[in-house]
């Protein structure tokens, strides 16, 4: 089967098609083959070796998959042959085939397309575990969202509306803000590249709380850290929680002063790890989300798909934050 691997530490250029032997599934794994495999943005940092895990080199990056059950390991019994999937599976996921365990799949519905599939569960499920467990967004309160256009940032434009949320959504482009409006956003904010000069920085943080209103926010959805953070934090309302989601602007240093003069909250989202820590709060977050799914709530905006032999391009894209909605790579 072919596989794209990391074989040296760097960017996508370092990515090496090659053939390697088909996997066998062991007792309690399923062998998938894998139609289409999402990017995201860990996908950038883990073969840089800068995300939360480093795994042995050779790997292949990609974690979210969907494909169809090619052979089932002993003592599996809930899964067969030819049953569609999408899943979650922290890498691995750019190859033809691959044996995971099972508990980290889900059914994908007759009706959705391999590429939906695999572009739902990452950035859904870290912004549902955002907003709920640690936004604790409710009905009428007013958010702000860095990023909106990328993946998890559409995911919690999305969502605030489904949760009932008037929601802002700060982008880099007006293409970018014309895809926050079509998700639901009710406000949009067009914002320069960073850095920032103090001057500029002041200038956002205005910008940010004009949108926000007298209150401010109530939530800050923050994908993006670097210079942004500060002139978002400076708009949060009395006792809002803003939400540490990635650094793709680099990792910030926040005054801790407003914390305490809005008498507000930091809080760290690592969904990876809540779903391990705390699996069944995580399944009924995922039935959560398939209900949305199903009702036309929520829907997964695959912008372009990459043919396998250019999975290191839709990382790239991915790296230079060009991406709107997901990417995905076509595998099978």
């Amino acid at each position: 089967m072919r596989a794209l691997l990391s074989t040296a530490i760097g960017g996508p250029e370092t990515l090496e098609m090659t053939e390697l032997p088909d996997p066998v599934a062991g007792p309690g794994q399923v062998v998938v083959a894998v139609k289409a495999c999402a990017i995201n943005y860990p996908d950038v940092l883990i073969i840089e070796d800068k995300y939360q895990f480093k795994p042995a080199r050779p790997f292949a990056p990609g974690g979210e998959i969907a494909g169809v059950v090619d052979s089932v390991g002993e003592g599996v019994t809930d899964w067969q042959v030819g049953d569609r999937i999408m899943g979650t599976i922290g890498n691995g996921g750019l190859v033809e085939k691959i044996a995971v365990d099972p508990t980290r799949l889900y059914r994908l519905p007759e009706e959705r397309s391999f590429a939906e599939g695999a572009a739902l569960i990452l950035t859904y499920g870290t912004t549902i575990h955002a907003l709920l467990d640690r936004g604790h967004l409710k009905d009428g309160q007013t958010m702000l969202v860095l990023g909106a256009a990328g993946g998890v940032g559409l995911a919690a434009v999305e969502l605030g509306k489904a949760f009932g949320a008037r929601v802002v959504a700060a982008v880099s482009s007006e293409e970018k803000a014309a895809a926050a409006r079509d998700a639901g956003a009710d406000e949009t904010i067009i914002y320069g590249r960073a850095p920032f000069e103090k001057d500029a920085s002041k200038a956002l943080a205005e910008q940010f709380k004009a949108a926000g209103g007298k209150a401010g926010y109530d939530v800050i959805y923050d994908p993006v850290g670097g210079d942004y953070a500060e002139p978002a934090l400076r708009s949060i309302g009395w006792e809002g929680r803003y939400l540490v989601v990635g650094f793709p602007a680099g990792i910030p240093r926040l005054p801790l002063n407003l914390t305490l003069l809005k008498s507000c909250d930091v809080c760290g989202v690592f969904w990876g790890a809540f779903a391990a820590r705390d699996p069944k709060a995580n399944e009924a977050h995922v039935e959560h989300l398939f209900t949305l799914w199903r009702d036309g709530k929520i829907a997964p905006r695959v912008t372009e798909v990459f043919p396998f032999a250019r999975g290191g391009d839709a990382i790239a894209k991915m790296a230079a934050r060009g991406a709107i909605g997901k990417l995905v790579v076509e595998v099978g």
